[in-house]
């Protein structure tokens, strides 16, 4: 019996499928596909193989962090795109790393009061086409052009050109640094690493672990969630990209700093890539259970959303976490497998040291004693964004749907999401598998 949470006093909110693109890593220039362009290639094939029509579905959200010029509310964008019409509303979300599980926790809301049945839900980001962007001294400059009236004085507006117009403002690095307290993402995890002792090779030695375990599941194909996309060239797309099969330990360590030079710890091998990519997936009430038939992939219990020191935005999935277990009245041992989002090594090793200090759990999260430890071989087991990737509106819903298929694969019960969120905030999400459902042919 579900005890109080986030959905405790509405309808049961139900999984019944979901898809994702490959994660395409980046590569200096804008990769093959817009956000919305991976957004509709996962909802297409998603929605192709559902018994009922994209015009049933009662609203698209979509979570994004930097959809480009001509995809303003692009979850509408791409709901009209996929030929839901003009009468399902859409609308985006943005919470920073959590969007995709934002847009998730919103459709679940929906649905279990009763104001929605059945709804698609997820996030995209592609990030390769992250803006660079004219200074304001170029753009003083532009505004007086345009009000020039005649040729002379555009004349005198070009001799007024200096280097300093020419310095672009780089979209994604500004979008990566916390303007509060003005440190990169990279310099939190430093934080971190500091406050926990975890050292250099620690974190190496997570991130080879997190490689190999991409290459094994990839190997086995477990990635059953992954749809082919095509490129307009003809190019095709069938696996995460960002996988190294042949690093090791070496290999790390020979790489600099990447935030702290040259005394810091985290570096581009113990980082999450960036990176494309797009996840979807439809949420149902019993309702729409029952009335197509649809097969259930989990059930959603619980979902928390805190915000933490921004410095330290790295230990939010210690905070988010905490609370679920705390109401639905679990520990560490009742939680079948884990999905943390790996945004830095350091950040994840940080949360699970964090997670069973009794001097932690006391001062922090004001608890009486610390969590049992999370066992490492429950907890990310296919591979994490260290190796997969990171677009940052998409993880959120990536790792609730290969959560549903972990639980799935293994016939489990229960399982955990969470993630850190850039500005000092954490989100997670409890999922169980419900068999209990009757439904399907």
């Amino acid at each position: 019996m579900t005890r109080a949470g986030a959905y405790a006093s509405g309808r049961p909110v139900y999984i019944v499928d979901g898809m994702r693109t490959p994660f395409l890593k980046a590569r200096g220039v804008p990769g093959p596909f817009r956000a919305s362009d991976l957004a509709v290639a996962a909802g297409k094939a998603l929605l192709l193989r559902q018994p009922f029509s994209a015009e049933e579905l009662d609203e698209v959200i979509l979570g994004c962090i930097i959809p480009g010029p001509d995809e303003a509310n692009i979850a509408r964008v791409v709901s009209l795109r996929l030929g839901c019409g003009k009468g399902v509303p859409a609308w985006t979300v943005q919470r920073n790393c959590g969007s995709g599980m934002q847009a998730i926790d919103a459709a679940a809301m929906n649905i279990a009061h009763g104001r929605a049945d059945l709804v698609l839900a997820g996030g995209t980001e592609a990030m390769s086409h992250a803006p660079v962007l004219f200074n304001n001294d170029m753009v003083r400059l532009l505004g007086e052009w345009s009000r020039a009236g005649t040729a002379r004085g555009r004349l005198r507006l070009l001799g007024r050109l200096r280097p300093r117009h020419f310095r672009p403002v780089i979209g994604l690095v500004h979008g990566l640094t916390d303007p509060i307290v003005g440190l990169s993402m990279g310099q939190t995890a430093e934080n971190l690493a500091h406050r926990f002792r975890i050292s250099r090779e620690r974190m190496d030695a997570y991130a080879l672990e997190s490689h190999r375990r991409l290459a094994r599941a990839q190997d086995e194909e477990r990635l059953a969630e992954i749809t082919a996309i095509y490129a307009s060239d003809g190019a095709f797309y069938d696996h995460d990209e960002g996988v190294r099969r042949d690093t090791d330990m070496a290999d790390l360590a020979r790489l600099k700093p990447a935030f702290d030079p040259p005394f810091g710890l985290i570096t581009a091998g113990n980082s999450a890539q960036v990176t494309d990519g797009a996840a979807w997936v439809i949420l149902a009430s019993a309702e729409a259970v029952q009335r197509y038939r649809l097969p259930v992939a989990g059930r959603i219990v619980d979902s928390q959303w805190v915000g933490v020191e921004p410095s330290r935005m790295g230990l939010g999935p210690v905070h988010a976490m905490a609370p679920i277990l705390g109401r639905q009245g679990l520990g560490s041992e009742d939680v079948d497998y884990w999905e943390i989002n790996e945004a830095f090594a350091a950040q994840v090793l940080a949360c699970l040291d964090a997670w069973q200090s009794a001097e932690y759990c006391r001062t922090e999260l004001e608890l009486d004693a610390p969590f049992a430890p999370i066992d490492p071989e429950r907890l990310n087991v296919d591979g994490g964004a260290v190796a997969i990737g990171h677009p940052v509106g998409t993880s959120g819903a990536r790792i609730v749907l290969h959560l549903l298929h972990v639980l799935q694969r293994n016939s489990a019960r229960r399982g955990v999401a969470s993630l850190c969120i850039g500005g000092g905030q954490g989100g997670a999400m409890l999922i169980e598998r419900d068999e209990g459902v009757s439904h399907g042919p």
